[in-house]
């Protein structure tokens, strides 16, 4: 019988452009330097920019429980996959991951996650990628857990009635940490205290 752990092994995986199924976008240049170049080379910098937006406003949501704004950034047919060290999430809609997100950011818990250097590639005026380095630690007090460790995001996004949102999203860990709590961290302010839902 074997002790490996199925998670682990999947984190192995390589974690490229290839793996990922990310393909290049329209190039950053302003081709022959008509108007009409200059104008799709300025929309495509605005896109960009709206999508870094969408994912900073998501790492924000998520750790303050602002839950209602944190469903406007997904399309409704969102799915997700994450591979942790211990746990995978594979969720199909934005009602069913926003309901896990609600269960794991309650009022005994604290989040910070920081997504850091965005290569963002527009592939058409609709549909665009995403690769984000996570870096996340996370405290669960009602259960003494701490996990800490760096992940790689890939995303799709998909442009609807003008604005962009998340349509697929997708995580592997770099490394991960778990350690048991030898005491609650002492708190001088706990927003999740307040906004967070309670623990089921």
């Amino acid at each position: 019988m074997s002790d490996a752990n199925p998670l682990v092994e999947k984190s192995q995986q390589p974690i490229t452009k290839a793996e990922m199924g990310i393909e290049p976008g329209l190039p950053l240049d302003i081709g022959d330097g008509s108007p009409e170049a200059l104008r799709r080379g300025v929309q495509t910098l605005l896109d960009i920019e709206a999508i870094r937006q969408l994912k900073h406003a998501y790492f924000r949501c998520i750790d303050t429980a602002n839950f209602e704004e944190l469903a406007t950034l997904f399309h409704e047919d969102v799915t997700v996959h994450f591979v942790g060290g211990n746990y995978e999430w594979k969720l199909q809609g934005r009602d069913e991951y926003l309901d896990a997100v609600k269960a794991a950011f309650t009022n005994q818990a604290i989040g910070h996650h920081n997504g850091h250097h965005p290569e963002i590639q527009i592939l058409n005026e609709n549909e665009a990628t995403g690769i984000w380095y996570l870096a996340d630690n996370m405290w669960v007090m009602n259960f003494n857990f701490f996990t800490t460790g760096t992940a790689i995001y890939w995303d799709r996004y998909l442009k609807v009635d003008g604005r962009w949102t998340i349509k697929d999203t997708r995580y592997r860990r770099i490394y991960e940490i778990n350690r048991a709590l030898e005491e609650r961290p002492p708190l001088s302010v706990h927003h999740l205290a307040a906004h967070g839902n309670d623990p089921a």
